[in-house]
């Protein structure tokens, strides 16, 4: 059995954490790889500490392509080799003409759901503007949904299966810029880098809304490093690169916006 206790102290997911857990027992007693549903970065990344401290078991996490933002995980014991293939995701196509009725992810995730499905069986949504979205589900859902995804606000749609060729991924748009500040206040840094006065950043910060590796942090003055990453809901990340202090004793900090 797995030190249950000692792996979910200071996990923010808990719940999700535990039906991991749960898996990863499975595994080791069944000797096969199993999956998770889709995780959010955030539960991610509390599943990729909690393994950290264990050699028993290994993980691959795996969205359909290089970029994803939700992805299912593989488990499996650790002498046995894991790869992507064994993570189980479809792709979809969710066809229609929406050029007089645009739809957002949300109209997408919403109509998705609104079948009966639960969040964790879809993965990300790829939306294509008029002429629809794609989407990565699990496999069990496909034939589901190409039956009960018919409308997505007022407009008609067809919902297939296709092939991850098939798979319109836009690459991520990298803005690179350097800015020099008195201190690494979370405040100070997420502000230069998204383009926001600081106010602003401290109301999104004390809000809930904006996440240091995928936890939530709502204290202005967290101290950033080198290596983390910010994510604001709605407003994609920014990457902290090189810190240097400058003659001042002022600190000069690249920074990468992922939008």
């Amino acid at each position: 059995m797995l030190p249950r206790e000692d792996l979910l102290k200071s996990i923010e997911n808990r719940d999700t954490a535990v039906r991991v857990v749960d898996l990863a027992e499975q595994a080791i007693k069944t000797w096969e790889v199993v999956c998770t549903d889709f995780l959010s970065p955030p539960e991610l990344a509390d599943v990729q500490q909690m393994f950290s401290r264990l050699t028993e078991v290994e993980i691959l996490a795996w969205g359909g392509y290089p970029q994803a933002e939700r992805q299912r995980v593989a488990i499996a014991r650790s002498d046995l080799p894991l790869d992507s293939s064994q993570v189980a995701i479809a792709a979809i196509s969710v066809a229609g003409n929406f050029l007089f009725d645009p739809a957002t992810h949300r109209d997408f995730l919403g109509a998705m759901l609104g079948t009966g499905i639960v969040r964790e069986k879809v993965g990300d949504i790829l939306v294509l503007g008029e002429r629809g979205a794609q989407a990565l589900v699990v496999p069990e859902m496909v034939e589901f949904l190409e039956m009960n995804l018919t409308q997505v606000r007022s407009v008609p749609v067809k919902t297939q299966r296709i092939d991850f060729s098939e798979l319109k991924i836009r690459e991520p748009k990298k803005k690179e810029l350097t800015t020099v500040e008195a201190s690494l206040r979370l405040d100070a840094i997420a502000s230069a880098g998204f383009g926001m006065s600081r106010n602003k950043m401290a109301e999104l910060i004390t809000g809930g809304d904006v996440r240091v590796n995928w936890k939530e942090i709502t204290q202005s003055s967290y101290q950033v490093k080198s290596g983390d990453l910010i994510a604001i809901r709605g407003k994609g990340r920014l990457e902290v690169g090189d810190v240097a202090l400058t003659k001042k004793e002022r600190y000069r900090v690249q920074l990468t916006r992922l939008v």
